[in-house]
């Protein structure tokens, strides 16, 4: 399977104004070590469950803790309160927002990272015990198609079904958007007919990516869209039983907070909803967990 094309796409951009990586030579100063780091999320934030569902592939639950926070931030910049302190002994006069997610250092209360590939990434390299131990979800040689499935998913799916919804813009706007949408969605269709995976015949965190990009799509981005642009998106087969069974698979579906989700896009969006808000596209409810996102931690 080859899905090469995809590395031609520019890097879509995050802010992550912390950049610290854990390595595996103790004088980096960040090496790993069991109890040492903890993830601090919301699963209501698609970065946050991403690295909840790599944190539960992993078999992390007794080596890296996890501080939940509340799905919609509590400071009025969009920040979470739980977090300032770690920002300000991280940063000297740090005036930004405390944003999640954050991997921190309890040895020495300071964060270590803010963006959430490389956390992940790091994560990968912890010791692990059982049938975790010897599993990787950036097998080798794979890493450049799994920073393209990354920017693929935020350009063509996240970034065009935004923009495919924007109330404020033309018709025209919107009707390319959606273009650059269904372009997307029938380049993955193609890559999964007959397939379980999106690489290698196994999970890897490109199906984590792809996975979150498709819960945020028919949780948030549909509400925008109307009727025809939901049906048409619906139709791609291959692509959503590929979702329909990530949900089911024990280190997904139970990390959804659906009711998170729902007030955290209310309490910052001002679009219209659109007729597409009431054509759902899968029932994730029926593999959310009763406590989102703590299942498996």
């Amino acid at each position: 399977m080859s899905i090469t094309p995809l590395a031609a796409l520019s890097p879509a951009p995050r802010s992550a104004p912390f950049r610290g990586r854990i390595g595996r030579d103790a004088r980096s100063g960040h090496y790993p070590v069991p109890h040492r780091y903890r993830l601090h999320l919301s699963t209501a934030c698609s970065d946050g469950l991403r690295l909840a569902i790599g944190h539960s592939l992993l078999g992390l639950g007794g080596s890296c803790p996890v501080t939940f926070l509340p799905a919609v931030p509590d400071c009025p910049d969009g920040g979470h309160a739980a977090l300032r302190p770690l920002y300000e002994a991280s940063a000297h006069h740090y005036t930004g927002p405390a944003l999640a997610p954050v991997l921190s250092d309890d040895w020495s209360g300071r964060i270590v990272s803010t963006r959430t590939s490389d956390i992940l990434r790091d994560l990968d390299r912890f010791p692990r015990h059982g049938d975790a131990a010897s599993s990787s979800l950036h097998p080798c040689g794979w890493e450049s198609t799994i920073d393209a499935v990354e920017r693929l998913c935020a350009e063509g799916i996240e970034e065009a079904a935004q923009r495919a919804g924007r109330a404020d813009a033309s018709p025209d706007e919107r009707a390319a958007a959606l273009d650059t949408l269904l372009d997307t969605l029938g380049r993955l269709e193609r890559t999964l007919a007959g397939e379980e995976f999106l690489l290698d015949g196994r999970l890897t965190a490109a199906d984590i990516e792809l996975w979150v990009s498709l819960v945020q799509l028919d949780t948030v981005h549909r509400n925008h869209l109307d009727a025809s642009a939901v049906h048409r998106i619906a139709g791609h087969p291959a692509l959503w039983s590929y979702a329909r069974r990530l949900a089911a698979h024990p280190a997904f579906g139970p990390h959804l907070d659906l009711d998170g989700i729902a007030r955290r896009h209310h309490g910052r969006c001002r679009g219209l909803e659109a007729a597409g808000a009431a054509v759902q596209i899968l029932d994730w409810a029926g593999h959310a967990a009763d406590t989102p996102g703590a299942a498996h931690f």
